[in-house]
């Protein structure tokens, strides 16, 4: 039988607020254990959270650029379950009332097409902490410099339908939040990880199968091949005639395979009940409209418009506009070198190629935007060649200043003058007779070929600086 996979994803979003969403403790990434921990996390009697306004707008801030509908009046639950590193015995969530309703997200995906993924709802809540095994012989640490730290769950609708369009979506809702700079996105350090709802039905069914939970994977690749192990797990056990046991699972990248981690936890297991030490959260239309006044260029638009302005293909409009800096960067190098499509091949080919070489970020880049145009510039107005420049663009990443500066200091400048070149030229059909013959012997195609053979000749002995256009059009009438 034919199966069709339907899936949908639960992303944890760490915002990028310094203080938790509801103590004033630290945030930062790597400190030691229990080092941002106060009474509030800890759950000590008596202590009262109190709702950092930044999470709240941030929350609003991923709405508006969803196109969701923005929850006027939102309210907090408690999810009760008993971890040991959830020390109240419950978690601070939203669940009949989120800050984020219902919205729609396009996604791009590799074919160069594009889906719209529909997103059920947005909601805030707090971390938990972490259990540390580690180390601990027999036992288990608790760090809760994580407990507390602000969450937005953003849920989707199981408009998924496999595992690149799954990674398509992720890959789209980072770019998404990293422009609007309410989270870093850093997957490694947990600051956007997803639960992966998958299940299984008969090809062209309505109904819905009995889905499997995968928790927090962390990575794209992860996500991808966690997709395809419970795709094929689930497809094994429906085609020997077994059911499907809703549950939670884990994925394990060393063996590549999801194993089980508990039954599946249903709504009425948590037991949701309105929160009493927070009072519903109340906005307002100019609250609303403020926020919306502050929103960047998305990343979709951004897309549309690389592609409309610059005539550039999806592909490449969509590799461009993949983070803001990025794209910051390629519409300055326009502006200096004004031909955009030499412009995104440079930058997707010699700029990002040498920035993963070195594995380092587009912010510690030793070329600047301006710079990388000048130095195309200096290709279209024929004063070096495209090979050359990437000798001066190699002189540029380690520090020797502008392209000018080097092609004078290293004395690169094309050379097109037309009686330097045709000594050149002379000297190598001196040089290759055989060849000469063969040439003037061949037809049409084998004639092509060979004057490929003669160009490379004339570029090597000139050391890469004769002017290749010159070159051909000297060599076609040398070589009658």
């Amino acid at each position: 039988m034919n199966w069709e996979s339907v899936i949908g994803l639960e992303v944890h979003l760490q915002l990028a607020t310094r203080s938790k969403i509801f103590s004033g403790s630290a945030t930062t990434f790597g400190a030691e254990p229990n080092t941002q921990a106060s009474a509030v996390d800890l759950a000590m009697p008596g202590m009262l959270p109190v709702l950092n306004a930044e999470a709240v707008h941030y929350a609003v801030k991923f709405g508006l650029g969803i196109g969701a509908k923005i929850g006027k009046r939102s309210i907090f639950d408690r999810k009760n379950y008993f971890y040991p590193d959830s020390p109240k015995g419950y978690q601070i969530s939203q669940f009949e009332a989120p800050i984020v309703g219902e919205g729609n997200f396009e996604i791009s995906l590799p074919d160069g097409s594009t889906r719209s993924i529909g997103i059920t709802r947005a909601h805030l809540e707090e971390d938990a902490g972490k259990s540390l095994h580690e180390d601990y012989h027999g036992q288990s640490g608790i760090d809760l410099n994580r407990a507390g730290t602000p969450l937005l769950e953003i849920v989707s609708e199981p408009d998924i339908r496999n595992a690149t369009e799954a990674v398509a979506y992720l890959k789209a809702l980072h770019s998404l939040v990293t422009y609007l700079e309410i989270s870093d996105g850093n997957m490694a350090e947990g600051s956007m990880r997803c639960d992966i709802n998958i299940s299984l039905r008969p090809q062209g069914s309505s109904t819905l199968g009995t889905r499997a939970e995968i928790k927090n994977v962390n990575s794209f690749r992860f996500v991808e091949k966690a997709i395809q192990h419970e795709i094929e797990r689930q497809s094994d056990i429906l085609e020997d005639g077994g059911t499907i046991v809703q549950e939670t699972r884990l994925y394990d990248a060393q063996r590549d395979e999801t194993r089980p981690m508990r039954s599946k936890e249903v709504a009425n297991d948590y037991r949701y009940f309105p929160e009493p030490d927070l009072l519903p959260v109340v906005i307002d239309d100019p609250y609303i409209l403020a926020i919306q006044h502050t929103l960047p260029e998305l990343p979709t638009t951004k897309r549309h418009r690389f592609a409309e302005a610059y005539g550039l293909s999806n592909y490449d409009a969509s590799v461009l506009t993949d983070t803001r800096p990025l794209a910051d960067y390629f519409e300055v190098v326009v502006a200096a070198c004004n031909d955009a499509k030499i412009a995104a091949n440079w930058v997707q080919v010699e700029l990002l190629g040498q920035l993963n070489r070195d594995q380092t970020s587009l912010a510690q880049c030793p070329v600047p935007a301006a710079d990388l145009g000048g130095l195309i510039a200096r290709i279209l107005d024929g004063s070096i060649s495209g090979k050359i420049a990437k000798q001066v663009f190699e002189a540029m990443w380690q520090g020797e200043g502008s392209a000018d500066s080097v092609i004078e200091a290293r004395g690169l400048k094309q050379v097109s003058d037309s009686g330097a070149l045709e000594g050149i030229i002379a000297e190598v059909i001196a040089s290759h007779p055989e060849q000469v013959q063969q040439f003037l012997e061949a037809d049409e195609d084998r004639r092509k070929k060979l004057t490929g053979f003669f160009v490379g000749q004339v570029m090597k002995v000139s050391k890469g600086q004769a002017n290749p256009q010159m070159v051909n059009e000297l060599l076609a009438k040398k070589l009658v």
